[in-house]
């Protein structure tokens, strides 16, 4: 059992942030390993031929299976809430410094690849940052937009659980193996145990759609105390389903609009509305501006995107209330 001890200096410094190049090493694993991760298999199924192409042996290596440990310089924690990939390789880049302490730590066999990484960390972090890119483009890029949508959804329902019952709220529910009790969050971790303060520095909350079904945690300096868990939602996340909403509320609003706001279960934008609707996105912001006028859905903007979610009106409407 990993307990993690709060502060109100470390209450004030909890935050979100999302991370792509967590996303990359996280699904590295899923790929080595499909079988083990029966949720993402659609999606390994998929990327696993056009991965035949791409060079990316240095990352695997950083990245074994099954996974104990993974060195913290292949995903240092964001420092901003919504990093691009290339701020992220930035980051990763400027701590040549601490590859080979990190290697150690990790321990294991290593491969030649690891063995020049750790003779030349800039030369090796250099490779590393271009099979990262290239994987990027492979088996992430093209499903970019619908995983950062519910990333962003869970932040958003996060920030509605702060609001409505405070820090302990917010955190009671991260996943079936994180609970909270007095001034600590404790985490049901396979390897690691004992009690860690977070040192002032507050713990960084990072959902993870491939860190599915574990919960990962950084908490060794000089990184901020992480938390990489599974939001919610990612059981739908492959799946292409019909929109479907009651009869009646269809016959007094539309079936395209009854079915907008059925498919909001989860915060969404307009793009991924639009792609499971089979609209357009200027018609599906049009549904959208109407809906939102009524008082049943409201808008949030995180970044460039601009993400929609049911109201409590909605949700007694869809319940048949």
């Amino acid at each position: 059992m990993l307990e993690l001890t709060f502060t109100a200096q470390d209450i004030a410094n909890t935050r979100f942030a999302i991370s792509p190049l967590g996303e990359v090493v996280a699904s590295a694993r899923v790929v080595k390993d499909p079988a083990a991760h029966p949720l993402l298999r659609p999606w390994a199924d998929e990327v696993a031929r056009r991965l035949a192409d791409v060079d990316w042996r240095l990352l695997s290596d950083l990245v074994p299976v099954p996974t104990v440990a993974i060195a913290g310089f292949t995903c240092t924690p964001p420092s901003t809430s919504l990093p691009d990939l290339e701020l992220e390789l930035a980051t990763m880049r400027s701590v040549a410094d601490t590859v080979r302490r990190e290697m150690d730590v990790v321990g294991g066999p290593r491969t030649k690849r690891l063995d020049a990484l750790y003779a030349d960390p800039d030369k090796g972090l250099e490779r590393l940052a271009r099979e990262v890119g290239d994987y990027w483009e492979a088996a992430i890029a093209p499903y970019w937009p619908r995983i950062r949508a519910l990333l962003e959804g869970e932040i958003l329902y996060r920030a509605r659980l702060l609001a409505e019952g405070g820090a302990q709220r917010m955190l009671s529910d991260l996943d079936d193996t994180v609970t909270w009790t007095g001034d600590r969050l404790r985490v049901k971790h396979r390897f690691v145990s004992g009690v860690r303060p977070l040192r002032g520095l507050g713990l960084l909350l990072v959902p993870s759609v491939f860190v599915w079904p574990r919960v990962f945690s950084v908490s060794t300096p000089p990184y901020q105390p992480t938390l990489r868990y599974a939001p919610r939602g990612i059981a739908t996340l492959w799946e292409r389903r019909e929109l479907a909403a009651p009869e009646a509320l269809a016959a007094v609003l539309g079936r395209t609009r009854a079915g907008l706001l059925a498919a909001l279960d989860q915060p969404a934008s307009t793009r991924a509305l639009a792609q499971r609707a089979g609209i357009t996105e200027p018609g599906a912001n049009q549904h959208l501006t109407a809906l939102r006028r009524a008082g049943l859905c409201t808008a949030h903007r995180t970044g460039r995107y601009v993400l929609y979610a049911r109201t409590a009106v909605a949700e007694a409407l869809l319940s048949g209330g």
